[in-house]
């Protein structure tokens, strides 16, 4: 299962659209008001806004490295048991896991019982652990890879959205030089959407604009 296969969350159903009123009369990007209502939550309270918390980080580049080959939605409702498996994604925890662990872990329902994403959640563990011992830190690598500040590409429809960039291409070949797994562009442009290390919210989005107020 190739690692390039993971969309970001706006499906291409909706790729010529801009942004949808619900009926609550807030303006979302289409993929946050239409269909699973799980998105909605996800889109509101969390797609694109900027995380600097070293475990929210980790968690989201572990989920989205697991979302290849498979549905945003089916991550999301396997995000709980995701959280319980990897020690609520405690780097210091998941680095020790050993192979009796990853044996365990193909055995739970809660999560995606692929070895190859099992394995890299520990790898990526790992190699988190190894940024802090060579006195770096996770949060800074990403945010040093976009100048310290959000991106914002002001889309005026889901279509003009990339999945990859030169930002993430340039993501990816730093993580997998540093040790991370399932970190190709199209996953680490996920990434970034989802951390808000880009804000691809579309223009007129209520969370989007929010976001681009925020100090």
């Amino acid at each position: 299962m190739g690692e390039e296969a993971a969309p970001a969350p706006p499906a291409s159903m909706w790729a010529s659209r801009s942004i949808t009123v619900g009926p609550d009369g807030v303006a979302r990007c289409a993929w946050g008001v239409e269909g699973d209502p799980v998105y909605r939550a996800y889109h509101d309270a969390e797609w694109g806004r900027p995380s600097r918390d070293e475990r929210h980080l980790f968690e989201m580049l572990v989920l989205e490295g697991a979302q290849a080959g498979l549905s945003w939605s089916t991550i999301l409702r396997k995000r709980e048991g995701y959280r319980r498996a990897f020690a609520g994604f405690d780097p210091v925890v998941v680095a020790r896991f050993d192979d009796a662990d990853v044996v365990r872990l193909l055995a739970d329902a809660g999560i995606v019982r692929n070895r190859l994403k099992v394995e890299s959640t520990v790898a990526n563990a790992r190699a988190v652990l190894a940024l802090r011992e060579a006195g770096e830190s996770l949060v800074a690598l990403l945010w040093g890879l976009v100048g310290s500040a959000p991106l914002d590409r002001r889309a005026a429809n889901l279509g003009e959205l990339p999945a990859e960039t030169d930002e993430s291409r340039a993501m990816s070949r730093e993580l997998k030089r540093r040790g991370f797994r399932f970190v190709g562009p199209t996953v680490c442009y996920a990434f970034m959407q989802a951390t808000g290390l880009v804000n691809d919210h579309v223009v007129g989005c209520a969370a989007g604009e929010e976001i681009r107020r925020a100090p």
